[in-house]
């Protein structure tokens, strides 16, 4: 039997982390203010999240729309205090004006985290060479997933880059999981799974009245079911 896929949920409160559970996700990404792409939560929304369900919770880390890391000791402040809230997963990524990663901001980040695993989000899909960006962070502690839609447009565009990425897994740079996530559809799973992805990302698509109404467990359990397990 193939190992199951992973799903993973968007969720802005404990409405929709209980919600995303309930439909089979096996994770979810905390973030607020999606109008902005998603920022750190309340340190209140991360200890009642984790009190309310038991399936790994990924904080983010990132505090202006923008992929800039803007103050890092501000970051780093943040970091510690989700840390505090009983955050053990995180979310982040930063990127300088050239679209070159930002080493010095993710290296101060990633050491406040201490080993924590986190993903580094869709900054690689605005980066200027995404393949110089993973062998730069190919080491650093804690980094187990790139979420990518493979462009900056979204999956559609993505998807000869993500086939690609996938056939690459293990090589140095490679060794993280692809989360594909982005624009992503119900009728883009099959191709991908048959290129070997083996997790996914979605926001919008649990959510049928949009970014104004809660996450739907039926909704999510149609990606489950389509996912398997």
């Amino acid at each position: 039997m193939s190992k199951r896929a992973v799903l993973e949920v968007i969720a802005l409160d404990v409405e929709d982390a209980v919600a995303a559970q309930a439909g089979g996700a096996d994770r979810l990404e905390l973030v607020t203010d999606m109008a902005a792409d998603g920022l750190t939560p309340a340190a209140s929304t991360v200890t009642a999240i984790r009190a309310a369900v038991d399936i790994p919770v990924r904080v983010m880390i990132r505090l202006a729309d923008g992929f800039a890391a803007g103050a890092v000791e501000r970051l780093v402040a943040a970091a510690r205090e989700m840390r505090e809230a009983g955050a053990e997963e995180f979310v982040l990524g930063f990127l300088d004006a050239d679209g070159q990663v930002d080493l010095a901001a993710v290296e101060r980040v990633a050491a406040e985290l201490e080993g924590c695993r986190w993903t580094f989000h869709r900054a690689i899909d605005h980066a200027t060479d995404r393949d110089t960006v993973r062998k730069q962070l190919a080491d650093f502690p804690g980094l187990d997933t790139y979420l990518t839609a493979g462009s900056a447009e979204g999956v559609d565009a993505g998807l000869p880059v993500l086939c690609a990425e996938a056939a690459r897994r293990g090589e140095p740079g490679y060794g993280q999981q692809l989360l594909v996530g982005g624009g992503l559809r119900l009728e883009h799973v099959p191709g991908l799974l048959d290129a070997g992805v083996d997790a996914f990302h979605i926001g919008g698509a649990a959510r049928p009245e949009g970014w104004t109404g809660p996450v739907s467990a039926e909704a999510v359990a149609r990606w489950r079911t389509v996912l398997g397990g």
